[in-house]
């Protein structure tokens, strides 16, 4: 059983959204951000990014970025640019996109129901950037940012959406990245409450940082260290609370199953490990079929297409070395891992490797061959799906490093979830 809560989010006027929204904090680089940023102060990448507002050479992980968030975001409330709504309360969240639609459900979400795995999960997290994220929580007592989760089609919250869809939203605007962004309050909080009882489970769609930072916050402080640096501890023990405590919650856009589209995550090697272009493609032929083509889209599961030496080629996986019966192994980016990049290119770890890069779907085939240049090899991936991601998540395991690229992004800034005041560190 699935418990959700609402909650008095913190919002910019109709007004003020379009100029306070940004994107997400973990889509650009400090550079990008400053850029996007750049004469407007009302940007929320001044919270979710707040080195932009210090020196070039600023570390982006030192404590006076995470002190000057802090104080960024208090000068929102103070500015007016962010306002606490009068009563707790479940949000609508539409995004259309390139002719479609996916609607949100904004709510809390409780850490517990992290922690027992009824909010499941499908990746590993890096603890580098989870204490990013902690930090973040810590100093400003505010989840910033949603979490990404979805959740197998249920009609009883469908038709409490189309319902609330129908009513005039607080605001609808388009970004200037072509997505029209819409949010709406609920009439009627305690029904979408019921209706997600009905469910199983959640699952992390995009956000896994966030969602395990939600987790360590209520259990974290800062300690003061000599020559000034300050260091996150987390607690081991458990924490006391009586159930209905904010900071054991954490802030959750959830979207049916149906709604949410994965693009492809792409893969580009710079160099082909010693082998000449013929080499290459007589190892690729052993362990599929390979053509050439003109198409670089592979357009079906068991496929990918392969820039090599200017031209693009597709490889079909035999279905005979495809183990259907498990959800990781038999997952497109998996067979190229194993029979590809391992074996042929020695990428043992694409975790770690600097050989390798990922390329995001929404920038196009164009870029992989683009960064494939003369000597390197691109990858063309068909998209993973969500019903390939619910498995691996019901199955307990995780998938591949960079496996879901998912469009379009939430905007930052459109709803906050203030947890606490803001916290000091403690000696």
């Amino acid at each position: 059983m699935i418990h959700i809560h609402p909650f008095p989010a913190e919002m910019p006027s109709e007004e003020k959204a379009s100029r306070v929204a940004s994107v997400p904090y973990d889509v650009v680089s400090t550079a990008e951000a400053r850029v996007l940023a750049k004469g407007n102060d009302d940007s929320f990448l001044h919270v979710v990014r707040p080195e932009i507002d210090l020196g070039t050479d600023a570390d982006p992980y030192g404590d006076a970025v995470y002190q000057l968030a802090r104080t960024n975001l208090e000068s929102f409330r103070s500015r007016g640019l962010l306002t606490a709504d009068t009563a707790s309360s479940i949000y609508l969240y539409r995004l259309t996109w390139r002719g479609r639609s996916q609607v949100g459900v904004v709510c809390c979400c409780e850490v517990e129901q992290y922690r027992n795995d009824l909010i499941k999960r499908h990746e590993f997290t890096r603890p580098d950037k989870e204490n990013d994220r902690v930090r973040h929580l810590v100093e400003t007592g505010t989840h910033a940012e949603g979490v990404i989760l979805s959740f197998h089609d249920q009609p009883d919250i469908a038709a409490l959406m189309e319902e609330d869809l129908a009513s005039p939203p607080l605001f609808d605007f388009t970004a200037e990245d072509g997505v029209e962004h819409a949010l709406w309050r609920v009439r009627d909080a305690d029904a979408y409450v019921a209706a997600f009882e009905q469910l199983d489970a959640l699952y992390i769609a995009d956000g896994h940082h966030r969602s395990a930072a939600a987790e360590r916050a209520p259990r974290s402080h800062l300690v003061e260290q000599h020559g000034g640096s300050t260091m996150l501890k987390t607690e081991d023990e458990d924490l006391e609370h009586d159930g209905d405590d904010e900071f054991m919650r954490f802030m959750a856009v959830c979207f049916p199953a149906s709604q949410l589209e994965i693009l492809a995550y792409n893969r580009v090697v710079k160099d082909r490990a010693g082998l000449s272009s013929a080499q290459f493609m007589a190892a690729l032929a052993e362990v599929g079929t390979v053509e050439a083509v003109s198409d670089p889209i592979p357009g079906e599961r068991g496929k990918v297409c392969i820039f090599n030496d200017g031209s693009w080629h597709r490889l079909s996986f035999d279905p005979a070395g495809i183990n259907a019966a498990d959800p990781v192994e038999s997952l497109d980016c998996a067979l190229l891992q194993n029979l590809v990049l391992g074996p042929i290119l020695g990428i043992a770890d694409p975790r770690t490797d600097k050989r390798i890069e990922f390329v995001g779907g929404i920038r196009g085939t164009d870029e992989i061959a683009d960064r494939s240049g003369v000597d390197g090899v691109g990858f063309s991936m068909h998209p993973t799906t969500m019903m390939e991601l619910l498995a691996v998540a019901d199955a307990g395991l995780i998938m591949p490093p960079k496996s879901t690229w998912f469009e379009p992004k939430l905007r930052s800034g459109l709803f906050v979830h203030r947890f606490s005041g803001s916290r000091p560190c403690e000696s």
